[in-house]
This record gives structure tokens, C-alpha cells and sequence, in this order.
């Protein structure tokens, strides 16, 4: 697999990953608009022609949301997330970024796990956050503080 930033030929099969992994993915229109923000990152993970993840943050000063991660659903649980992610924070770094958040479901212990394994730390809750019925945590990372990006 090789990573490279999001181009607007890559935005139908990421909006289709989008649509199977999230519960309010995003339109089209929405991904597209990431590649007009500069402070914008997407990153898509490319299996020979074939785009297999994508995940991406947006920076505000040193500090980074993580936006929205997902693998095709046939592939998880093969360490591609953790590859993607490795490179999400890796690519932060390199823009001055020192710390990430992100906010993930209660229910997503897989994801939960992932970003623990990374060093992402509970922060807080987000009530009802999900589909005005699942509570989401936020999760945060200090980057150059022991990040195993392997």
C-alpha cells in the first residue's frame, strides 16, 4: 500500500467509504471542499489501483482534529488503520502539529484501542454526539512526548 495526499479523482471511492463506514458520512461536496482548505491533510491509502482508507485532520495553530478515518470494510483488521494512522501523525508532525484530537463512538472499542495503542488519552465526552444518541470521547495525543508510530 502506498499513502498520497487526497486528489479530486480519488474523492467517489472516498466518499463510498465514507457512506460504509460512517453512520453521517460525508457528501462529495464535503470532501471536495477539503482540498480548497489549506489547513486541511487527507491522506489516502492506495492498494495497486484501488483506494483503501483515507483519514485526515485539519489544523488550527499547533493543534489538529482528526476529521474522519476509515478502512473498506472487507480489509479491516489487517493493520491498515494503524498504517494510516501512523502516517496521520507523521504528516501532523511535519506541519508543526503538537497535539490531536479526535472524537470517537463509546461503541467503537476496535477505534478506542487503535488510538490508545498510539498514546491518545480520554479527554472528555461528547453527550449524544452520534445520531443525537451515542456519546462520542474525545481523545488526545501530545505529539514528540513517546509516540510509537510503528
Amino acid at each position: 500500500m502506498r499513502f498520497e495526499r487526497l486528489k479530486s479523482k480519488y474523492i467517489p471511492e472516498v466518499a463510498a467509504i465514507e457512506r460504509e463506514a460512517m453512520a453521517e458520512p460525508w457528501s462529495e461536496n464535503m470532501i471536495a471542499s477539503e482540498l480548497e482548505n489549506p489547513n486541511s491533510t487527507i491522506v489516502v491509502g492506495i492498494e495497486g489501483e484501488r483506494v483503501i482508507c483515507y483519514g485526515g485532520f485539519r489544523r488550527t495553530l499547533d493543534e489538529a482534529d482528526i476529521l474522519n478515518i476509515a478502512v473498506i470494510k472487507d480489509l479491516r483488521g489487517q493493520g491498515i488503520g494503524k498504517g494510516l494512522m501512523a502516517r496521520l501523525i507523521s504528516e501532523a508532525m511535519a506541519c508543526g502539529v503538537r497535539v490531536l484530537t479526535l472524537e470517537v463512538s463509546e461503541q467503537n472499542t476496535a477505534a478506542i484501542a487503535l488510538y490508545a495503542g498510539f498514546g491518545f488519552e480520554r479527554a472528555g465526552v461528547r453527550k449524544r454526539y452520534y445520531n443525537n444518541s451515542f456519546d462520542a470521547l474525545i481523545m488526545r495525543l501530545k505529539l514528540g512526548e513517546g509516540v510509537d508510530k510503528t
